[in-house]
């Protein structure tokens, strides 16, 4: 049987129980959640809510401890990256990729397109309908007591990322 990646040394035959240092893993083995998964799609419509399930059942499925109100705001913020790369970067990049990395206590998602241009959030302009899509993802960060950023990548693009607590922030 694979281990899945969870680590060496052999399972406990039926009825035999580790060991409490057995049982135990060290402090430096990954949980079996953590990882990092890459997937890329067609810098259109359709990609975006392809991305958005793609991501839901990823934490699903890898059983990452991750409270609703994070999973929905992961999911809002991974809409409006895939949203902006397929409005403002299809000419430049068909192709975008999405990645979720995921760590003891955090999740990060991020978009990455070849388009060379770093957008900038803009203020609400209650003029406009659109536009506020990376304000928003600066908004839900900033709530959850996260981070976000963009990077020039080695090939001239971009990437957009959001990192969460898996854990909502106390008040």
């Amino acid at each position: 049987m694979d281990d899945q990646g969870r680590g060496p040394g052999s399972r406990p035959e039926d009825g035999e129980r580790p060991t409490e240092a057995e049982a135990a893993p060290p402090r430096s083995a990954p949980l079996p959640y953590e990882g990092v998964w890459r997937f890329t799609a067609p810098a259109a419509d359709a990609s975006v809510p392809q991305a958005r399930h793609a991501v839901r059942d990823l934490l699903l499925r890898q059983g990452v401890p991750v409270a609703d109100d994070i999973v929905q705001g992961l999911l809002l913020i991974v809409s409006e990256l895939v949203t902006n790369a397929v409005r403002h970067a299809a000419l430049l990049s068909p192709m975008l990729a999405v990645e979720v990395a995921v760590g003891a206590e955090w999740v990060r998602v991020s978009v990455e397109d070849n388009h060379p241009y770093r957008p900038t959030a803009l203020e609400a302009d209650h003029g406009r309908t659109g536009g506020r899509g990376l304000l928003l993802v600066r908004e839900i960060t900033r709530e959850s007591n996260g981070m976000c950023d963009i990077e020039h990548t080695a090939s001239g693009g971009k990437v957009i990322w959001a990192a969460l607590p898996l854990k909502p922030a106390r008040v």
